[in-house]
């Protein structure tokens, strides 16, 4: 008889979240560039987006007038992506034992329709539950800076601002308050950064979170 082969290791889902400007796919990258140097099977996505369906609906959701959806119909949007984007990418390399990192996930959608633009928070758990059950984050990063000095740094970027850049500071101040919120009510998967610093060394605390957290040391 053949050995069976021992299962694989679940990977972690690791999501990186914050205002504009918080320097999340820089870190991100950083992140994956380290869990492939220790030899750990790692992939790197984003929402919206991400699946090929996801990205079709990224479209929808950052191009045109700043009036085009309302909070609502944002939400049912993202949520449309976030399903196929789980069920299609995240879940599946899960499985084979990848580690995944995404640039924004259902966090991203509490704070911005939520606490940006008033969605009651029991509603988007509801859609939550009802588009991916219990399925959330490993570890949840959040990269902290005051809005004012993100969307100065957004500004500096090349491109165009999207739909949601293009919204006011008290917006942006919403948002950030509803992010360290949320990081106050879920203490054991959400960890705040910050992120005033340079480059290398909010990497660095990105480092210690994952070695503190997950047990992973990846600054050797």
């Amino acid at each position: 008889m053949v050995p069976a082969r021992p299962a694989t290791a679940r990977g972690r889902f690791i999501t990186v979240e914050g205002g504009e400007g918080a320097g999340k796919s820089t870190q991100v990258d950083l992140l994956l560039a380290a869990l492939v140097h220790h030899g750990i099977a790692a992939t790197r996505t984003r929402e919206p987006g991400g699946s090929a369906g996801a990205e079709a609906i990224r479209d929808l959701l950052l191009d045109g007038a700043d009036e085009r959806w309302d909070a609502v119909g944002e939400a049912l949007l993202l949520y449309a992506a976030r399903r196929d984007h789980v069920v299609r990418l995240i879940a599946p390399a899960l499985a084979a034992g990848t580690w995944v990192i995404c640039d924004r996930f259902a966090d991203s959608t509490l704070a911005y329709q939520g606490y940006g633009r008033g969605l009651p928070l029991a509603d988007l758990a509801a859609l939550h539950r009802f588009a991916l059950g219990d399925f959330s984050a490993d570890l949840t990063l959040i990269l902290d800076l005051p809005a004012q000095e993100g969307l100065a740094r957004a500004a500096r970027r090349s491109g165009a601002a999207d739909r949601f850049e293009r919204l006011g500071l008290a917006f942006h101040q919403r948002l950030r308050q509803g992010f360290l919120r949320l990081a106050a009510d879920h203490p054991r998967r959400c960890a705040v950064i910050d992120a005033t610093g340079d480059r290398d060394s909010v990497h660095r605390a990105v480092l210690a979170v994952i070695a503190a957290r997950l047990g992973v040391d990846l600054q050797s």
